[in-house]
């Protein structure tokens, strides 16, 4: 099983002081779309007015362009801990013990907008950009993404992958079809009838049910036998429309 999550614009700060190497991070064949979009958004921070004007940036914001400038010798922290926010609040990656901590680098891989598919533990250093923007001297992000992360995918062969990405992130890395896969929606439900979780509500979820994952590290080999484990641990994950699964809360 391979779990595709999405990242945060909300990240911790600081570090260990080891430097940013791009050759480390996982799915490897991503290396010239990585150094491309990096390449990019160094070049971008140069022009702090420009720059915050294309990230979209506040006043209080403006602090993230000269993050993006020093990008390549800025301290690094594995993904999972340098992101922050709802979902990572609740998946607490921190507290696991070192077994739950392996299993998310062997079975989770976070989507960024900067480097693509990484693997939970790979260390990266703090950035600022978004799966919407378009970064200028390089096509958009979807077209310097999609077809490098399909194929990407394909090389790493999961047996089944379970995609818990917003739909931005998912657009810059489809999975291919050949893969078995579900996307995962949260609903709630009132009155018999789901509907679309809130937010937070959504990001919470997931979060919650990731860690579940790596806590007990369940061996499935098919998304059915995972909806059986997730309904014994008392998560209510089943069919939803075609290609997706409904994780109720």
């Amino acid at each position: 099983m391979l779990v595709l999550l999405p990242p945060s614009e909300t990240k911790r700060s600081g570090g260990a002081d080891q430097v940013f190497d791009p050759d480390t991070l996982a799915l490897p064949s991503l290396a010239p779309q990585r150094a491309a979009v990096i390449d990019a958004l160094v070049a971008l921070s140069a022009d702090p007015d420009v720059a915050a004007r294309v990230l979209k940036l506040t006043d209080r914001q403006r602090g993230d362009i000269a993050m993006n400038a020093g990008l390549r010798s800025a301290p690094t922290m594995p993904a999972v801990d340098r992101y922050a926010g709802v979902l990572y609040d609740a998946l607490d990656a921190g507290s696991l013990r070192a077994a739950g901590r392996r299993w998310l680098g062997a079975h989770v891989l976070i989507h960024s907008a900067t480097f693509g598919p990484i693997g939970a533990l790979d260390a990266i250093p703090s950035y600022r950009l978004a799966a919407g923007t378009s970064l200028p001297g390089i096509a958009p992000l979807r077209r310097v993404w999609a077809d490098a992360v399909a194929s990407a995918l394909i090389q790493r062969a999961p047996r089944f992958v379970l995609d818990l990405r917003s739909e931005a992130y998912a657009a810059l890395g489809p999975v291919p079809v050949g893969i078995p896969s579900a996307y995962v929606r949260v609903v709630t439900e009132h009155d018999g009838a789901a509907a679309r979780a809130l937010n937070h509500f959504n990001k919470n979820a997931k979060g919650a049910f990731v860690r579940t994952l790596a806590e007990a590290r369940p061996t499935v080999h098919t998304i059915a036998g995972l909806c059986r484990w997730a309904q014994a641990r008392g998560w209510m994950l089943r069919p939803g429309r075609p290609g997706e699964l409904d994780l109720a809360v």
